[in-house]
């Protein structure tokens, strides 16, 4: 019997698949599109190819479109799917997680193995990964080259809240004639701040630092996430799949019933 997680975000859509002794046997990342029906109609598909079949499996949906997921026996919210995959992946049942999502952020403390406590920004806060990406469209760069061009420069702040007031800001920096690299610098430096400003609302004195999500492979995001918060922030590529494992342990459970 597999145990499958499906984590539909509002960008990308990850899949993990567990045998009996929760190792993964099978992965996916894929972008959302206009979609989240489509999306999981195309998982289902690749699931049974896969030979992880409606009759095998035990299947939990998570993220932004977890109700579009009509074969999923269970839906869970994002905060403990995170929570339960970031345990899994850093071998660690004390920690504060940290999600940069593509709609929100999310800032997790984990005890004993379990939720303690979370927050998460505002839907219309600047500090998400779609920020970044719109950012870096109006650069004309893609989101990872902006963030590398960031570490050279310097100089510049990006105080709006707001995606569409912040985007005025760096359409502005560029008609004023600022190198792209200082610009660049301020994108980045805002959602640094940003999350910053969560973790300085919430409580993160529960072990080590854990960066889950898209930008887990993002080395500069991780270097200033732990320069603004004075501690270590620790990655890993398998961070991207945190929820969707997560839902996938939540399958376990409930295939154990």
């Amino acid at each position: 019997m597999y145990r499958v997680g499906i984590d539909i975000g509002s960008t990308s859509a990850k899949v993990v698949a567990m045998d009996r002794e929760n190792e993964i046997v099978y992965k996916k990342v894929m972008p959302t599109g206009w979609s989240s029906l489509e999306t999981a109609e195309i998982i289902q598909d690749d699931l049974e190819k896969s030979g992880i079949s409606s009759g095998g499996r035990t299947v939990v949906a998570t993220g932004y479109g977890r109700i579009s997921v009509p074969y999923a026996d269970r839906t869970v919210t994002e905060i403990t799917c995170h929570a339960a995959g970031a345990a899994y992946f850093f071998d660690t049942r004390e920690a504060t997680v940290i999600d940069i999502g593509g709609q929100d952020t999310k800032i997790i403390t984990l005890k004993d193995g379990n939720v303690a406590d979370f927050i998460m920004n505002d839907k219309c806060s600047a500090g998400t990964g779609r920020f970044l990406e719109i950012m870096a469209n109006t650069l004309g760069m893609k989101l990872d080259e902006m963030c590398e061009l960031a570490r050279e420069g310097s100089g510049v702040s990006i105080s709006s809240m707001c995606t569409v007031f912040a985007e005025s800001e760096v359409i502005s920096l560029i008609g004023a004639g600022r190198p792209k690299k200082d610009i660049a610098f301020g994108v980045v430096d805002s959602i640094g701040n940003k999350v910053k400003s969560l973790c300085s609302r919430h409580s993160t004195g529960a072990g080590k630092v854990y960066l889950t999500g898209g930008l887990c492979e993002n080395s500069y995001m991780i270097e200033m996430l732990s320069r603004k918060l004075e501690v270590e922030v620790i990655s890993s590529p398998m961070g991207r799949y945190a929820g969707a494992a997560g839902a996938a342990i939540m399958a376990g459970k409930k295939a154990r019933r």
